[in-house]
């Protein structure tokens, strides 16, 4: 949601780093208190392909057209969460098993890679598995600090992450860490279902933006 916004008043080059550090600060803030309600087993096949996929996602910075790959995600992210928010009937789908959970991380880590925006993905496929929202916030989290650190670094050793978005991320580093802070609060309080709602609500809203960005609408 932070780099459809971000992307009215920055350039990419400084929208998807800013994106990448605040998102490494926010999940590292709540990780010490969501440790042991983690399934480790479940999200291992994702980190896996992740990691594979980051610097493939790094190395198209350079070469992706940005207004393409917004648009393209945004409408990935409409479509999806919408299906999934108005399919009544509970899901479990095992396709593919740990392979299939495999290359959507590999996937994710393409898009975390290129852009910051390796959660989308994980977390509509963990909805299609339908596991509960320890399991998929588990791998959220677990697979976006993996992916997104991992970015960071891949970026920065490339020269891709500018001086000045050190100054911007100060600037969003109270913001980040108050937004954790309620996340986390809020989480705890929803059920399983609410919880599913919130997260395809949030992930619609994500694609709008993006697809309102990458069409130049004001």
């Amino acid at each position: 949601m932070a780099l459809g916004i971000w992307l009215y008043v920055l350039p990419p080059s400084l929208a998807v780093p800013l994106v990448l550090i605040c998102s490494v600060i926010a999940q590292t803030s709540t990780l010490p208190s969501m440790w042991k309600s983690f399934d480790l087993s479940l999200v291992w096949p994702f980190l896996i392909g992740g990691l594979i996929g980051v610097p493939l996602g790094t190395m198209m910075v350079a070469s992706a057209d940005p207004k393409v790959f917004k648009l393209s995600i945004g409408v990935l992210l409409l479509i999806f969460s919408s299906a999934l928010y108005l399919n009544k009937r509970p899901l479990a789908i095992t396709f593919g098993g740990r392979i299939a959970d495999g290359a959507i991380g590999f996937a994710g880590g393409i898009l975390g890679g290129l852009a910051g925006l390796s959660g989308p993905l994980p977390i509509l496929w963990a909805n299609i598995r339908g596991w509960n929202k320890h399991e998929r916030r588990g791998i959220f989290q677990l697979f976006n600090f993996t992916v997104l650190a991992t970015a960071l670094v891949l970026q920065t050793a490339s020269g891709l992450v500018a001086f000045k978005v050190v100054w911007l991320a100060l600037v969003a580093f109270p913001g980040t860490l108050i937004g954790a802070w309620a996340g986390a609060r809020v989480y705890h309080a929803l059920s399983d279902k609410h919880f599913g709602d919130v997260v395809l609500g949030l992930l619609f809203l994500s694609g709008l933006g993006l697809v309102w960005n990458s069409l130049g609408a004001h």
